[in-house]
């Protein structure tokens, strides 16, 4: 009994004093920090969460504006031609090539001067053919050959365009001079050349043409004889044209039979061309 007595005792008066409204002047202070404890082991890892439900999406933005093409620059000037460089080093020597085989020269020589004499021989033979063989004469457009057949002036002109040319045209004086030395060279007094008279006015004065039918302008190398009865006016057959050893020309009946000269053009596909169709 009195052991209980004691614990009530004990216990009122701690509750006396923690119940009093009185602030204790001589209240316990608390001690001194300690020191920290040792780290407590790690726990075991938690259970995982229920998922979350997903967020709302967000509203897609607008497109923006497509901005403006801006102008074109404008170019800028050609910058100056630089200097030229430093000249590079020379290149490493080649390799020394194989020896070539021999020549045998000589006798290739002798071959090419061979050819070279009979090519010279062989236009020897061409120039004599057509010089004292065929009787032509040359420039450098043409050739000439005198026909030693009598004809009348129709009949001279249609035996040279059967041989591929016309009846001579002596247009010039030089080409004049060489069928005058035709002739001549030939024992010949005269032949038949290609200008033909025309009747041209009522009043019976004359003209001439050439056998392609062009018309004498530059030249004509009429007799003194002629050019005196030049303004009379000509007899029906009394047109055509003999050219004259001297050089001079003469009206002639174009019925008279006489020998006559040819024209050739020479071919172009040959340069200097060859001989006429047919010199026979």
């Amino acid at each position: 009994m009195s052991h209980l007595l004691r614990l009530f005792l004990y216990f009122s008066g701690f509750y006396f004093i923690f119940a009093s409204p009185e602030v204790c002047t001589n209240s316990l202070i608390p001690g001194a920090k300690g020191d920290q404890g040792e780290a407590g082991e790690q726990g075991e890892e938690g259970k995982l969460g229920k998922n979350g439900p997903p967020g709302l999406s967000g509203v897609p933005g607008e497109p923006g504006f497509k901005g403006e093409i801006g102008p074109t620059g404008k170019m800028g000037p050609i910058g100056e031609k630089g200097d030229k460089g430093p000249k590079g080093f020379n290149g490493a020597v080649g390799v020394k090539g194989k020896a070539g085989a021999t020549c045998d020269c000589g006798r290739y020589r002798k071959v090419v001067g061979k050819l070279d004499e009979n090519l010279g021989k062989l236009m020897n033979t061409v120039k004599f053919v057509k010089n004292v063989v065929l009787g032509l004469k040359e420039t450098e457009e043409k050739y000439y050959l005198l026909v030693k057949e009598s004809k009348t002036f129709r009949e001279a002109s249609m035996n040279c365009k059967l041989r591929g040319g016309t009846l001579a045209m002596p247009k010039t004086s030089n080409i004049n001079s060489l069928m005058a030395d035709y002739i001549n060279q030939a024992g010949l007094t005269m032949a038949y050349v290609g200008v033909q008279g025309q009747r041209k006015d009522l009043d019976g004065a004359r003209s001439y043409i050439y056998a392609d039918s062009t018309s004498l302008r530059d030249f004509a190398a009429w007799s003194q004889e002629e050019q005196l009865r030049s303004w009379l006016p000509p007899a029906t057959n009394s047109s055509c044209v003999e050219l004259l050893s001297t050089g001079t020309w003469n009206n002639v009946d174009c019925e008279a039979t006489m020998f006559f000269i040819c024209e050739f053009p020479k071919s172009r596909r040959r340069g200097r061309g060859g001989p006429p169709a047919s010199t026979s």
